[in-house]
């Protein structure tokens, strides 16, 4: 497999405690207790399990008030242990770059990648706007998703407002426009994926109604290390 992004050198620690959504208190290799930003303001369900081995990233900008980034977390949910990704921040970037390679040949061709841009009637941003060989346009939302059922990856694990608003104004483009979810599934153990019905069954059942309307879902596996992240092709749907 090769690396799609590669992380900067990243520090070896164990996590103690997270607080106020975007606090860890992480013990670092070398005994010394920081305190690094959580680029994550979900519940991590499955995920915050102090005691287990994080990594760090660490930046030297003068303007950062914590220079260190909570980058990873090691489970062991399914008989052996498995780096998650825990910044939210970085499914966006590491799937521009997929993009940018053509690393998913079920949109197509395309051309004119463009991030962020303002559709739909409640107001909402899509992640990526592609064009195919025919201007057509191709909707685009990621999703990263961490939580699990053995080896069956579910987004979300809570209640989301936001996605299931952004189900809404994919729903609307169809069938005009092609609109594609795609799940990041942050870590590599899982080969399937489903709604996270038990979380959010208002979200699993726009997602069924946008689905029967046309919505592609492609729920996308990552192999997540220290090193860097590879691209490990589709899971099934489990639904």
């Amino acid at each position: 497999m090769s690396l799609i992004y590669q992380y900067p050198p990243l520090y070896s620690g164990i996590l103690l405690k997270r607080y106020k959504r975007f606090f860890a208190d992480i013990e670092l290799a070398s005994g010394e207790v920081i305190t690094a930003h959580c680029p994550n303001t979900g519940p991590m369900t499955g995920l915050y399990l102090p005691g287990q081995p994080v990594r760090v990233s660490r930046s030297d900008s003068p303007t950062r008030k914590l220079p260190y980034t909570w980058e990873m977390i090691e489970v062991n949910d399914n008989g052996y242990p498995v780096w998650v990704g825990v910044n939210t921040a970085l499914p966006n970037r590491v799937v521009k770059l997929a993009l940018e390679k053509n690393l998913f040949p079920e949109l197509g061709s395309y051309h004119d990648i463009r991030g962020e841009v303002a559709y739909g009637q409640e107001k909402s941003r899509i992640d990526f706007l592609l064009m195919d060989d025919r201007d057509r346009s191709i909707y685009v939302e990621v999703k990263s998703t961490t939580w699990t059922n053995q080896t069956i990856a579910v987004f979300p694990d809570t209640v989301t407002t936001r996605g299931q608003k952004h189900l809404r104004e994919l729903m609307s483009l169809l069938p005009q426009s092609r609109a594609v979810m795609l799940y990041f599934i942050n870590r590599g153990d899982c080969d399937q994926f489903a709604p996270g019905d038990g979380a959010d069954p208002v979200y699993g059942q726009l997602l069924r109604e946008a689905i029967a309307l046309g919505l592609e879902v492609l729920p996308c596996r990552f192999d997540i290390t220290p090193i860097g992240i590879s691209y490990l092709g589709l899971a099934k749907l489990a639904f």
